[in-house]
Order: C-alpha cells, then sequence, then structure tokens
C-alpha cells in the first residue's frame, strides 16, 4: 500500500510540473524575438499602420507589422474603435477593450512625447474580432485550469504524506495487538479512497458543465433588445461575475419567417447585441466569452406555424459555464476507528 502511494506522488508531481510550465508556453508569441524592432515615432508625425496587437496594457497596446516592426499605441478619450465596412448598417463602434491580442487592425494618429503612437482611429473586420475573441477565451480559461491543477496536485502530495505517516504508526500497533491490524485496514481504505477522489477531480478539471441559463426573445426581425428582456442579462451578468473558473455560450435563433440567409445573418446580429451589452453595460471580459454563432431558423424550441411559437423561437440563449473540476469540493479522508483486541 505504502509503495502505491509514493508511486502516486511521484506522477503527480510530475503532473504538476507539467502544468506549471504551461501558462509560461501560453504567454510566448510565436514571432521570434530576433526579428522584431521598436519602432519610435516622431512627435506629431502623421503615421498610418497595419498588423496584429501582441500585447495588451491599461491605456496602450502593441501592433506588429509584416515586416517584425512593434509599434506602441496610446488610446486617448479621442480615439476612435469601430469595424471596418460594417456588415449590416455601416460602420459600428466599441469600446476601447474590444482591442485584444490577436486581433488584425489599423491605426492612424500623430507621435506624442514619448515615442508612441497616439491613436485617433482604429479600425477592424467584425470577422477578425470574433477570431481573437476565440483565441483569448480559450487560451485564458488554460492558464487558470493549469493553475488549479497545481493547487490541487499540492493537496494531494500533502495528504499522501499525512496518510503514509498514519499507515507507518498503525502498522506498529498491529504489531503489538491483533485489533491494530483492523484499524490499520481501514485507515489504508481510507486513504485509497481519498486518494482516488483526488484524482476525479484533478481529472475533471477539462469539463465544464452549464450552472445557469437565459434566453432572450426579439421582435420579428429586429436584433433589439427590449428593456424587459434586459433584465435577463443583468442576472445572467451577475450569476456570471460571482462564479469561477466561468465562461459564456452565446448562441441566436430565429424563426422560420423569410430565406435561410436572411436567418442566419439576424440571428449573429442578435448574438452580438447581447454580447456588447454584457460587454459594456457589466464589464465582462472578452476573454470569458467563447465565439458567438447565429443558428438561423434552426434548433426550434416551439412550433413556427404558430404566433406564440414564432415568438419564443426569435431568441438569444446564453450559458454560464463553469469549470467541473473547481466546482467539486476537496475530498476529506477521515481514518477508521481502532479495533479492540482481545
Amino acid at each position: 500500500m505504502i509503495s502505491s502511494l509514493r508511486t502516486f506522488r511521484s506522477l503527480a508531481l510530475a503532473f504538476g510540473l507539467a502544468l506549471t510550465l504551461s501558462p509560461l508556453a501560453l504567454g510566448q508569441d510565436s514571432n521570434q524575438p530576433n526579428t522584431t524592432r521598436s519602432r519610435t515615432v516622431a512627435s506629431g508625425e502623421k503615421m498610418k499602420i497595419k498588423g496584429v496587437v501582441v500585447k495588451r496594457d491599461a491605456d496602450t497596446f502593441t501592433v506588429r507589422d509584416l515586416t517584425g516592426n512593434d509599434t506602441v499605441v496610446r488610446l486617448t478619450d479621442r480615439t476612435s474603435v469601430k469595424t471596418d465596412n460594417g456588415f449590416w448598417h455601416g460602420d459600428t463602434s466599441y469600446p476601447a477593450t474590444t482591442i485584444i491580442r490577436g486581433l488584425n487592425l489599423q491605426v492612424e494618429g500623430r507621435g506624442g512625447s514619448n515615442g508612441e503612437l497616439n491613436a485617433e482611429k482604429i479600425r477592424f473586420y467584425e470577422s477578425d474580432l470574433r477570431t481573437a475573441r476565440s483565441v483569448e477565451s480559450r487560451s485564458t480559461p488554460l492558464e487558470e485550469r493549469a493553475t488549479a491543477s497545481e493547487t490541487r496536485l499540492t493537496e494531494v502530495e500533502q495528504n499522501t504524506q499525512k496518510l503514509s505517516g498514519q499507515i507507518d504508526e498503525l502498522a506498529a500497533v498491529a504489531n503489538a495487538a491483533r485489533g491494530g491490524a483492523k484499524a490499520a485496514q481501514a485507515t489504508a481504505d481510507a486513504a485509497v479512497a481519498g486518494v482516488n477522489a483526488t484524482n476525479d477531480r484533478i481529472s475533471a478539471l477539462d469539463d465544464y458543465v452549464p450552472q445557469d441559463v437565459a434566453s432572450v426573445n426579439f421582435r420579428v426581425g429586429s436584433s433589439v433588445i427590449n428593456p424587459d428582456e434586459k433584465t435577463k442579462l443583468d442576472a445572467i451578468a451577475t450569476k456570471a461575475l460571482n462564479a469561477k473558473g466561468y465562461v459564456l455560450e452565446v448562441a441566436g435563433f430565429a424563426d422560420s419567417t423569410g430565406n435561410t440567409d436572411r436567418n442566419r445573418a439576424l440571428s449573429q446580429r442578435r448574438a452580438d447585441a447581447v454580447i456588447r451589452y454584457l460587454v459594456e453595460q457589466h464589464k465582462i471580459p472578452l476573454r470569458r466569452i467563447v465565439q458567438p454563432y447565429g443558428y438561423g431558423e434552426s434548433n426550434p424550441v416551439a412550433d413556427n406555424t404558430t404566433r406564440d411559437g414564432r415568438a419564443q423561437n426569435r431568441r438569444v440563449e446564453i450559458k454560464v459555464l463553469v469549470n467541473k473540476g473547481l466546482t467539486q469540493p476537496a475530498p476529506t479522508m477521515t481514518p477508521g476507528s481502532e479495533g479492540s483486541g482481545k
């Protein structure tokens, strides 16, 4: 029994080391450091740059162009952040928090006093924003799961050391009294159960389970959120912000009225409107939102041949998904009571 516990301890330490290194790997850029250069913008110089965001700070971000030049861009109160050639109703304005790592964009502005580029206009495509959101939402939960796994494995090591000492002590008691053998066996069984429970909890860190679900309905042909429906979004946002290790899954739908392509585009606009409300009104981080999708008229929840049924199908579903491994309680191991020999 002691040999099995020591083997498990070695495996747990090796797994913890791998998880410790994972966040470091996630933070590395794919560009080779030796090929990048820092660009200094002269004060008052007008400049336009295109590239990808490789670093994001509170009021600045760094853009790397195709030639390998890195330019630090500063956001101001006058910076205009919009999509380029909006798909449905022209350009759409976005808050500065929309700019995240991995976003391809274009910046126009003038040089500041410290070599940075003070942004006047920032433009990007809606499709590039969705791609950057998808990457960000997947990388951050991976980092959190790695940190949580490392903490869980530390608990396993401590419990294993404690239980190993208990087993050694009970083995000595068994040599002096026959009743001690029964108590030692009970403690050994508790140790095995505790180790198995901890192992199951670590394995569950890769799983997400729905914790809350909300559905927001829309008028015919509209992607505007009604005031009554906003209260549902307020409630689901509050629940999400109070959860640990959560992500939001947003899916838009339409009724069967109209053609298929139009319904797909309409359902996507509805999903985007819900995300914009959650980000701007409740400060939900974009990394917490998985890539939204418009399903069009597919997956109806009611009969499309009736008026009430079509009203129910014009909806956006929001699911709060929580990391299963973080919601499980830590296992407790209680040694069995000592038997008495005669």
